[in-house]
C-alpha cells in the first residue's frame, strides 16, 4: 500500500506472526531481491486502541511512527473488514492517533488524522542544541551553514527552508540528506526535510528519511514542516504540502494545538511471500 507513494508492506498479525521483523523488513523491502518498499508495517491488536502499528524502516530500524503509513493502516483495516467504523484509534510508538476515514463505495479513499501535538524542546527531538527550541538556529552541514527547525511529530525532525531560487528538484538530496541524518547533533538520527515556500499556503518538499533515504512523501515530515512554516512566518497554519508523490492536507490547530493531516491511502497489490 502507499499514501503519495511512500510505500509500505503491510501484514495482518491478527492472522501471522512475525518472528523477526528487522529481518523481514530489510529483506521484503529490497526492490530487487524482495517485494519492495520504504518499509514494514504490522498490523496488530492493542489494549489501549482499536490497533497497533509497528513501522520498520528498510534498513531494519525501528520507527516511531509513519503518517502516510498509519492512512494506509486505516484503509487495511476497513477494506478488509477488521472493523466497520469510520472513526478508529491506532497504538504507536509515538502515542495513540485518532483517524478518521472517508469511505467511498465501500472502500476508504482518503483518511485524516489528528497527529497530535509538536514538540519542540531539544530533549525531545532529541537534538543538542541550547535553549528551549530550535527555531531558525544555524546549523553546520558538510561545510555549509543552514537555518534550521526541530520538530517531533511522533518521531524527529529537522527543517530547512531554501532559498527562493533553489530548484528543489535539483537539489541533491542524496549528497546532503545522510549528512543531516548522521550529524553528532542527532544522537538517534534525524528525518530532514528540504523545503521551498510557494506562497502562504503551499509548500514544495522533498523528504530524507533515516533508515529508508529519499521517499517520495512522509507524513510526519509533512506536519513538522508546516509547523516550521508557521514557527518561521512563513505560511498559515493551513497548507498543502506538494510533495514527489502527490499532495497532503495540514492543518496545525490554534485551539488544541493538534495538527491534522488529510490525504489518500491506495492498496496496490495482496499476496504471499515465502
Amino acid at each position: 500500500m502507499h499514501g503519495c507513494g511512500n510505500d509500505y508492506i503491510y501484514v495482518n498479525c491478527f492472522t501471522e506472526t512475525v518472528e523477526d521483523p528487522q529481518a523481514l523488513a530489510k529483506r521484503v523491502s529490497d526492490r530487487h531481491f524482495g517485494i519492495g518498499s520504504d518499509g514494514l508495517i504490522l498490523i496488530k491488536p492493542s489494549e489501549q486502541a482499536d490497533f497497533t502499528m509497528d513501522m520498520y524502516n528498510a534498513d531494519g530500524s525501528r520507527g516511531e511512527m509513519c503518517g502516510n503509513g498509519i492512512r494506509c493502516v486505516a484503509k487495511y483495516v476497513y477494506d478488509y473488514g477488521l472493523t466497520d467504523k469510520t472513526q478508529i484509534s491506532v497504538e504507536t510508538l509515538g502515542g495513540i492517533k485518532y483517524l478518521d476515514l472517508y469511505v467511498e463505495d465501500g472502500k476508504v479513499s482518503k483518511v485524516r488524522v489528528n497527529m497530535g501535538r509538536p514538540k519542540l524542546a531539544p530533549k525531545d527531538i532529541p537534538a543538542k542544541f541550547e535553549g528551549e527550541t530550535v527555531i531558525d538556529s544555524p546549523m553546520t552541514v558538510d561545510g555549509q551553514e543552514y537555518r534550521v527547525t526541530c520538530v517531533n511529530m511522533g518521531n524527529p525532525h529537522v527543517v530547512t527552508f531554501l532559498d527562493e531560487g533553489t530548484d528543489l528538484k535539483k537539489f541533491q538530496i542524496e549528497k546532503t540528506g545522510p549528512k543531516f541524518e548522521e550529524h553528532p547533533l542527532f544522537p538517534n538520527r534525524i528525518n530532514t526535510e528540504f523545503v521551498k515556500v510557494i506562497d502562504r499556503t503551499q509548500l514544495e518538499m522533498r523528504v530524507w528519511e533515516r533508515g529508508s533515504g529519499e521517499t517520495l512523501a512522509c507524513g510526519t515530515g509533512t506536519c513538522a514542516t508546516v509547523v516550521a512554516a508557521v514557527l518561521n512566518g512563513l505560511c498559515d497554519r493551513k497548507a498543502t504540502v506538494h510533495l514527489l508523490g502527490g499532495d497532503l492536507e495540514i492543518f496545525w490547530d490554534p485551539e488544541d494545538d493538534c495538527v491534522y493531516m488529510t490525504g489518500p491511502a491506495a492498496t496496490v497489490f495482496d499476496g504471499e511471500i515465502l
